[in-house]
């Protein structure tokens, strides 16, 4: 037995005197910690004769008084305020359930734009003409449709479109002077993606 007390103070010899340390002003100053003090109006040093003598220590009560804390405007006061601030700067967090909802939500709305995409298409060679719309300009999308129906589909996205211009057989006339009205431009669909 005394053997192995020995090789335990071996063992912790070196940590001896840390260890003393740290039990004595534990033992001394169990409520002392580090205070933040306030600053100084002054940062030069006291003379021995400024600084205030220590009045004696009266007798100690059964019960140590203690004074009422203050709030102190150190580093930790400032982080915990900062940490309050930020409370009101965040949204609220959600619950797991809404959550798990929003994600639902959202999942299938990507869900049906991707049946959407995912539709089978085949495309289709062919011509048909394009109509006029109300500001001149060709409408391809009923010439589209129409050659899709034209090979059982049932509409159609123009792909590919033609040009040609169509006129009136007295332009071809040797002398005669072409005019304004004599010929039409037309436009025709070639190629389209059919569904």
């Amino acid at each position: 037995m005394p053997d192995r007390i020995g090789r335990l103070i071996k063992l912790f010899g070196t940590q001896r005197g840390s260890v003393g340390l740290v039990v004595s002003l534990l033992a001394i100053a169990p409520d002392a910690g580090w205070a933040q003090a306030a600053p100084q109006p002054s940062l030069g040093l006291q003379s021995p004769a400024q600084q205030p003598v220590p009045s004696q220590p009266e007798r100690q009560q059964t019960e140590p008084q203690q004074a009422p804390r203050q709030e102190n405007p150190g580093l930790i006061n400032e982080i915990g305020k900062l940490f309050e601030k930020s409370k009101s700067l965040l949204p609220p967090l959600k619950s797991p359930s809404e959550t798990i909802d929003d994600f639902n939500a959202g999942a299938k709305g990507a869900g049906e734009s991707l049946s959407n995409i995912a539709k089978p298409s085949i495309m289709v060679s062919g011509r048909a003409a394009c109509l006029v719309a109300a500001n001149g300009a060709p409408d391809c999308k009923a010439g589209a449709d129409r050659l899709c129906q034209s090979k059982g589909y049932k509409e159609g996205k123009s792909l590919d479109t033609d040009a040609a211009e169509k006129c009136s057989p007295k332009v071809f006339l040797p002398g005669y002077k072409r005019q304004s009205g004599d010929c039409k431009t037309e436009n025709y669909v070639t190629r389209a993606l059919c569904q």
